[in-house]
């Protein structure tokens, strides 16, 4: 090889080089040495070094003009931002590269082609800032990168253009939003082998949930061609979800989520690119239908990408963003990129703001909510980042999509709202990074939003982010969660909402006392089970059209509920893993089943569901049988395939000893069977009949709930739901306080596990005071109530000298 004084090839860099490199080459040098060698695939390539560009920028006499220019740029107001950076960056574009550094790029460039065994090799070439993939600061999307460079008169012309970008607009206002204006922030330049992603696909790896900071995942995204419409948000990509503990368990699948999306376009090279600029070297094109409904990879290859990015992490011991290739003409995976995650990784996840909206109005649009808060204002609806001037402070900006050229902007607004992008788009990581409320992909946010309209925007609701008419009230709560000590007497979580379970997860808990599976059915699956059992029975082509739109892909159906309530219950169970997740069985009423698509066709009238066709007695019913069986394959597949035996299952309003009996054997018939791979089934009670039977009951299940509501209602013969005497709802009432210590006493004689689901011990310190005193073992509160709940639970252990557990 020859011998280089501006050039290290990524054979000759280590970690430890982002000196002479910067961040992204260091990382490069660092994964070809050490990760190549067990099998992870990294592209070879050369970097031309920082001290390079200062020769450069030494030669062209540009050191003092570029001083002079950012002295004189308002850094209050950021008013001259735009004609600073173009001056400067103008100088760069006139100035000549020393031939020195011309000459050895050129070799370089020569021996990599030769490596590669392909003339005039298609590179990429990105910029490395000397700064840059620090843990707490990125340059990255803030400078330039050029993909399918060819020849030493493109990949020159590169070169100059990755200096010019260090003084992008949105590169200089990083600088001083860093407090880097005063480093001697340099630029390496990296040149890699092209991966021909153009005719495969690409993307973008995280190993930690990006939105929630939860670190027993790998999401991964996925577009046809070249990565840069997941990062510009110009497609919505697909999406996999992957559980790190069962990543390396050959027996068990670790994915989660999948989610295929409509990757809209597709990036490619375009034609005669080796006699173009370096800035035309690809084109967009759109992406036929037929390949819009494929996902762009195989499980197979989601596997080994996953266990890739898992190596990555463990080898720089820190959450990582990951970009990624497959070669469409040798079919294999490639890492092209990794740099530390640096939005959770400074993150205080002990002390937590809890917004919650106090009204309602018009829903306007929805899309990706980022984050958790909550900000209102006028919408702004900017068409280019050159409207900019129009945003006035504290304006929400409505556009159709962003990239870094919007960065200086973007500051300026309490919320952005874009037509397009995912989780990983620049809106999103941008919205991050600032701790910006943004919601993105609404699709139709420029249309139905009026400018200057006065709007909200919820990111407070779940993974949905809702925007509503008008300025709405909310409230902020802050919990700090670092001094709570964790009582004898397990706190466990309320559920509905799978999307806000990995945040959850960070809250004080010892897993989940209560998941109501009746969330997942009517909010993602949407269609009632029979009517993807029986389908015949439906005649309105409306409701036909719904459901097959819904099932698209599917060619049984049956499997759309399987997959999505496995999903659904599967990202719970991994939140909170090795936890507990107690999964209650549907449990909705004959007139909430029939609100769901298709539901009207197979559900009875009943003048009053709530003691009438439900819980149990559904299950083994020749009604509903088919239906409980679709429930059952979900669960198997959550234990067995995923591999989350933290499951356990719960049954509701089982009126009889006999019941459940017929429960736990249609069960058993759909391979559910306690005490096979640990499964264990509990009941609730919430009868006054379970009670009276409890020790039948006790003989039949592997654990007790209470469900305080249900039983005070049924206790007391009266309708909660009724204003007429709600007042007579109390669960302190003797009959109430007599049931529940009975309860407790009959599971505590057969060593089975004893818990309570409901408002009142965080509403009632008494009421908590009774349950630790009658021993239960658990009690399960609504996450707005949890901490209080502790609190009650903390000062009820210290008055009957209960141990504490730290």
């Amino acid at each position: 090889m020859a011998k280089y004084k501006h050039i290290l090839f990524f054979d000759q860099i280590g970690i430890e080089a982002i000196g002479q490199v910067g961040g992204k080459n260091a990382s490069l040098g660092e994964m070809y040495n050490q990760l190549n060698p067990i099998g992870i695939s990294i592209p070879n390539g050369f970097a031309v070094t920082a001290e390079a560009y200062r020769l450069f920028r030494k030669a062209n006499n540009l050191e003092q003009p570029l001083e002079d220019l950012l002295f004189s740029l308002d850094t209050k107001q950021y008013s001259n931002l735009s004609s600073i950076g173009e001056k400067a960056r103008n100088l760069i574009l006139s100035a000549t590269i020393p031939e020195e550094i011309r000459a050895e790029i050129e070799v370089a460039y020569q021996s990599l082609s030769e490596q590669c065994n392909i003339n005039n090799l298609g590179v990429a070439v990105r910029s490395s800032a000397t700064s840059e993939d620090l843990p707490t600061a990125s340059f990255a999307g803030r400078m330039e990168s050029f993909l399918n460079i060819n020849g030493e008169q493109q990949l020159l012309e590169a070169v100059r253009r990755c200096y010019a970008s260090l003084f992008t607009d949105r590169a200089i206002k990083y600088r001083y939003d860093m407090d880097f204006a005063k480093l001697d922030i340099a630029i390496s330049v990296g040149v890699q082998q092209m991966v021909r992603s153009d005719k495969a696909s690409s993307g973008v790896a995280f190993t930690i949930d990006p939105d929630s900071g939860f670190e027993n995942t790998i999401i991964i995204n996925s577009c046809w061609g070249l990565g840069e419409n997941i990062v510009q948000g110009t497609i919505t990509p697909d999406e996999w979800m992957v559980f790190k503990p069962t990543l390396e368990n050959p027996d068990f699948n670790p994915m989660l989520k999948k989610q295929c999306g409509r990757k809209e376009f597709t990036m490619i090279y375009s034609d005669k690119s080796e006699s173009t600029s370096a800035e035309k070297t690809i084109v967009n094109v759109d992406t036929p239908i037929e390949k819009q409904n494929q996902f762009s990879l195989n499980d197979k290859e989601v596997i080994q990408l996953s266990q890739w990015c898992y190596k990555i992490e463990k080898h720089y011991q820190k959450a990582m963003d990951i970009e990624w290739a497959k070669d469409g003409l040798n079919n294999q995976l490639y890492i092209v990129q990794a740099r530390p995650e640096t939005v959770h990784g400074k993150a205080n996840k002990q002390v937590r703001e809890i917004y919650k909206l106090k009204e309602k109005s018009t829903l306007l649009t929805k899309g990706i909510a980022l984050g958790d808060k909550i900000a209102s204002g006028k919408a702004r609806i900017l068409n280019s980042p050159q409207e900019g001037d129009l945003l006035q402070n504290g304006e929400i900006i409505v556009t159709d999509l962003t990239n870094p050229d919007w960065d200086p902007i973007m500051k300026r607004a309490s919320a952005i709202i874009t037509n397009k992008g995912g989780r990983t788009s620049h809106a999103a990581i941008v919205a991050r990074e600032l701790g910006t409320v943004a919601v993105v992909g609404c699709g139709d946010a420029t249309s139905v939003i009026k400018n200057g309209q006065e709007i909200t925007v919820s990111c407070a609701e779940g993974k949905e982010g809702n925007i509503y008419e008008g300025l709405l009230k909310w409230e902020i709560t802050e919990q700090d969660f670092s001094k709570l000590e964790m009582p004898k007497t397990a706190p466990m979580l309320i559920l509905a909402d799978p999307e806000r379970a990995f945040e959850l997860s960070h809250y004080p808990n010892q897993g989940v006392g209560l998941m109501r599976m009746e969330f997942a059915i009517s909010n993602t699956i949407k269609i009632h089970p029979l009517a993807l059992c029986e389908p015949e029975k439906i005649t309105d082509e409306k409701v036909k059209s719904e459901i097959e739109a819904l099932t698209q892909g599917y060619a049984d159906p049956k499997n759309y509920f399987i997959d999505k309530l496995a999903e659904a219950v599967a990202i719970v169970a991994a939140a909170f893993y090795p936890k507990d997740v107690i999964v209650r069985m549907s449990d909705f009423k004959s007139n909430e089943y029939a609100n769901l698509i298709g539901g009207k066709y197979y559900e009875p009238h009943e003048e009053n569901p709530m003691l009438g066709f439900r819980g149990a007695s559904r299950y083994y019913s020749d009604f509903y049988r088919k239906g409980f069986a679709l429930e059952c394959e979900a669960m198997k597949k959550v234990r067995n395939q995923m591999g989350l035996l933290n499951v356990k299952l719960m049954i509701p309003f089982c009126r009889t000893f006999e019941e459940g009996e017929n429960v736990l054997n249609e069960m058993a018939k759909n391979g559910l069977v306690q005490g096979i791979n640990e499964l264990e089934v509990y009941v609730m009670i919430e009868i006054p009949s379970n009670v009276l039977m409890a020790d039948e009951f006790a003989k039949l299940f592997d654990g007790f709930s209470i469900g305080s509501n249900d039983l005070t209602q049924l206790t007391l013969g009266l309708d909660r739901d009724s204003e007429l005497v709600s007042y007579l709802f109390d669960e302190e009432n003797p009959a109430i306080k007599y049931l529940i210590k009975e309860t407790i006493r009959v599971a505590k004689r057969f060593e089975i596990k004893v818990g309570l689901c409901g408002q009142a011990p965080s509403d009632i310190p008494q009421f908590a005071k009774f349950l630790v005193n009658e021993g239960i073992d658990s009690i399960s509160f609504n996450p707005d109530a949890l901490i209080k709940g502790i609190e009650n639970i903390l000062e009820a252990e210290k008055k009957t000298k209960r141990k504490i557990l730290m």
